[in-house]
């Protein structure tokens, strides 16, 4: 099977019949000045050396690698080769937190978007793993399933925020069964994890009970704790001021590391405290390094095999050949005659 991998490149094509035509347009205004000038023939002995066919050949040759050019970047392929894809790896899935206290600026930019910087670069390290991405608040849902499409992991991260949940809380149990669902119901030898990223406020449900759940399931429960055990204000988006309660005093959210902690022990997994640092990600990184790595998806998949090569190499030998053509007759080569010229000698 022949295709072309970039087939709107040979548009470019539409280039040549306009080079040539302004090519032929030159031609023809040299010769009518050579006309003016005198008369021809007399004019042509004044100028032995002169050709007329080499630039012509010249010109030829261009055109025909530049076309080989054309064809190159549209990159020809023909026949196919099967490849078998193999990927050793784990499997997590991560539950990120985007209740408002998430907004609380006591980590640089904010806790929200620090926790997104960190899982990013989480996501950078990773090879053949599987990912998947669930939000929560007063309730959770899947935002990514779990994949080894990191493109799409980052993206899908970088979209998150608050307005995501309506629902305010923090249910980090639902948090935890979301994930264990989003893993489905086909055992796997690999190891799996749950990654929960919360500031740990307004505990809501038995997240310790989920978390006994997903360790007799086979899957660790690790917590990355933002934020400060001094706690911050929370910002309103767009008007300077911070969230109130109802007696109009400042709300101040502060990590509940005691929380996050006995969850952690419940689910046999980390807790580490997020900051300005990369210690969390260190200890993360370290933790899932850990986990038994097995063989999570055989991709079969055929590739075309490139032509572009040929092309380009015929397109610099065109070139390579056109360097050595000169526009003008040259004594050393005259006798060769190689283009049938014949010299006038007057």
């Amino acid at each position: 099977m022949f295709r072309f991998a970039h087939i709107e490149y040979l548009w470019l094509l539409l280039l040549l019949p306009l080079i040539t035509a302004a090519y032929l347009l030159v031609l023809r205004h040299k010769r009518h000045q050579l006309h003016e000038f005198g008369d021809e023939n007399l004019v042509r002995q004044l100028m032995p050396n002169a050709s007329r066919i080499r630039p012509n050949i010249k010109f030829s040759l261009l055109m025909v690698a530049l076309m080989l050019l054309i064809f190159a970047i549209a990159r020809p392929q023909f026949g196919t080769t099967e490849r078998t894809v193999k990927r050793q790896g784990i499997e997590v899935m991560i539950a990120l937190d985007i209740s408002n206290s998430m907004m609380a600026e006591d980590v640089a930019p904010c806790r929200l978007d620090r926790a997104k910087q960190m899982l990013s670069r989480m996501i950078d390290k990773m090879v053949d793993d599987k990912v998947g991405l669930v939000v929560f608040a007063g309730e959770s849902y899947i935002q990514l399933p779990i994949t080894c499409d990191y493109v799409s992991a980052k993206t899908f991260l970088n979209s998150i925020n608050p307005d995501l949940i309506k629902t305010q809380g923090t249910a980090i149990g639902d948090a935890i069964r979301t994930c264990m669902r989003a893993f489905g119901t086909q055992e796997s030898d690999a190891g799996r994890a749950i990654i929960i990223i919360t500031d740990g406020e307004n505990h809501e449900d038995d997240a310790e009970a989920a978390a006994k759940l997903a360790h007799e399931a086979g899957i660790q429960v690790d917590v990355i704790g933002i934020g400060k055990p001094e706690g911050s204000p929370i910002p309103i988006p767009g008007t300077g001021n911070f969230l109130k309660d109802r007696d109009g005093q400042v709300v101040v959210s502060r990590l509940n590391e005691k929380m996050g902690q006995d969850i952690a022990s419940a689910g046999h997994g980390l807790y580490v405290r997020c900051d300005n640092t990369n210690t969390a990600l260190q200890a993360l990184l370290r933790q899932l390094d850990d986990l038994a790595t097995a063989e999570l998806k055989t991709s079969s998949f055929k590739e075309y095999n490139e032509q572009y090569q040929s092309f380009a190499l015929l397109a610099l030998l065109l070139i390579i050949i056109d360097f050595f053509i000169f526009s003008r007759k040259n004594k050393t080569w005259q006798k060769f005659d190689i283009f049938k010229e014949k010299v006038n000698k007057n």
